[in-house]
C-alpha cells in the first residue's frame, strides 16, 4: 500500500514536471505558436462559409477563392479605417489629458467636503487617463500586429480549410469503430459552433457600439466600436474595459451628462447582450468563472504576450470543452465552469 502511494505521488510530480516543460517550450516558441493559434481561430470561423459553398458544388479552389478574399478585403478595410483613426487619436492623447486637469481639480474640491485631501498631482498620478487611452490603444495595436506574419497566416488557413474535410475521415480510417473519429468531430463541432457564436455576438456588440456612439458625437467611435468588438470575447471583465476610454474621450469632448449616457448605453450593451442574449443563445455550459476569467488572462497573457490575453477566452473555452468530453476530466471542466 505504502509502495503504490509512493508510485501515485511520483507520478503526479511527472505530470506537474512535464507541464511545466511544455510550458516552457511554448512560451519560448511563442513566435510560432500565436500565428499558429490565430490562423486556427480564424479557419475556424471561416470554414462554415468554406463548407457552405463546399456544399454547394463549388470547387475547392473557388470556394478558397471566395472566402478568402471576402476576409482579405474585410480585413484590409478595417485596418485602413483602424489606422486613420488611430494615428489622429494618438495625435491629440496629449490634448484630451490636459482637458481631463479640469475634471481632476472638481473632484479633488468635491473631495476635500468630505474631509479627504488630496491634491491634484496626487490624483492625477493615481488615475492617469493618458495611461488609460495609450493601453487602449495599445489593445487595438496588437491586434493589427497579430497580422505581421500575414502571408503565412493566410496560407495557414488555406490549409486548415482544405484539411477540414479530410481529417475526421483520417481518423475513422485509423479507428475501424469510429468512437475516437465521432468523439473528436463533436469537440470540434462545439468549439466551431462556440467561436461562431461569439465571433457574430462581438461584430453586433461592436455594430451597436459604433451607431450609438456616433449618434452621441463622440469623436473615433469607430475605433472604441473596434476595441468593444475585441474585448467582447472576454466576458465580464471586457465590456468594462472596453468603456472607460470612451467614456472618458466623451466626458473632455461632449461634457459630464453626454459621458453619463455613453455609460448607460455600455452598461445596456452589457446587460442585454453578455448577461441575457449570449447566455441564451450559447447555454450555460460554456460559460466561465469570473476567478477563471481573471486568471485565463493573467496565465495566457504570461504565456504569450498581449496576444495572449486576447485569446484567453477562446483557448479556455476550448480547453473545457475537450475536457468536458472525458469522464476522467470532466471535473475540472465543471470547476471552470460558471456554475
Amino acid at each position: 500500500m505504502v509502495v503504490q502511494e509512493k508510485t501515485s505521488i511520483g507520478s503526479y510530480f511527472i505530470v506537474m514536471a512535464s507541464i511545466v516543460i511544455v510550458l516552457a517550450g511554448i512560451k519560448s516558441a511563442s513566435s510560432i505558436v500565436v500565428p499558429f493559434l490565430l490562423s486556427l481561430f480564424i479557419a475556424i470561423i471561416l470554414s462554415p462559409a468554406f463548407l457552405f459553398f463546399k456544399r454547394h458544388k463549388f470547387p475547392d479552389i473557388l470556394a478558397l477563392t471566395l472566402v478568402i478574399s471576402t476576409f482579405v478585403v474585410f480585413i484590409a478595410l478595417i485596418a485602413s479605417l483602424i489606422g486613420t483613426s488611430l494615428q489622429d487619436f494618438s495625435a491629440n492623447i496629449d490634448s484630451y489629458s490636459k482637458k481631463m486637469s479640469i475634471y481632476y481639480i472638481s473632484l479633488v474640491e468635491f473631495a476635500a467636503h468630505f474631509g479627504i485631501n488630496i491634491s491634484v498631482e496626487e490624483f492625477a498620478s493615481f488615475v492617469n487617463s493618458k495611461q488609460i487611452m495609450l493601453f487602449a490603444s495599445s489593445i487595438i495595436k496588437s491586434m493589427s500586429s497579430m497580422f505581421t506574419n500575414g502571408f503565412v497566416i493566410l496560407l495557414t488557413v488555406i490549409f486548415m480549410l482544405l484539411e477540414s474535410q479530410t481529417f475526421v475521415k483520417k481518423l475513422i480510417r485509423i479507428d475501424k469503430e469510429k468512437v475516437t473519429a465521432v468523439h473528436i468531430e463533436t469537440i470540434f463541432t462545439k468549439i466551431k459552433e462556440y467561436m461562431m457564436i461569439k465571433a457574430l455576438i462581438s461584430l453586433l456588440t461592436g455594430f451597436i457600439v459604433w451607431g450609438a456612439l456616433l449618434a452621441v458625437g463622440t469623436d473615433y467611435a469607430f475605433l472604441w466600436a473596434v476595441l468593444a468588438f475585441i474585448l467582447n470575447f472576454i466576458p465580464n471583465i471586457g465590456s468594462i474595459i472596453a468603456a472607460v476610454p470612451a467614456v472618458l474621450i466623451t466626458l473632455v469632448q461632449l461634457g459630464s451628462m453626454s459621458a453619463l449616457i455613453v455609460s448607460i448605453i455600455y452598461l445596456t450593451i452589457n446587460i442585454v447582450i453578455g448577461s441575457i442574449l449570449e447566455p441564451k443563445v450559447m447555454g450555460k455550459g460554456l460559460g466561465l468563472s469570473t476567478l477563471v476569467v481573471f486568471l485565463s488572462l493573467l496565465f495566457w497573457g504570461w504565456l504569450l504576450g498581449m496576444v495572449g490575453m486576447l485569446l484567453s477566452i477562446p483557448l479556455t473555452i476550448m480547453a473545457k470543452i475537450i475536457l468536458n468530453e472525458s469522464k476522467e476530466s470532466k471535473w475540472i471542466a465543471v470547476l471552470l465552469g460558471s456554475e
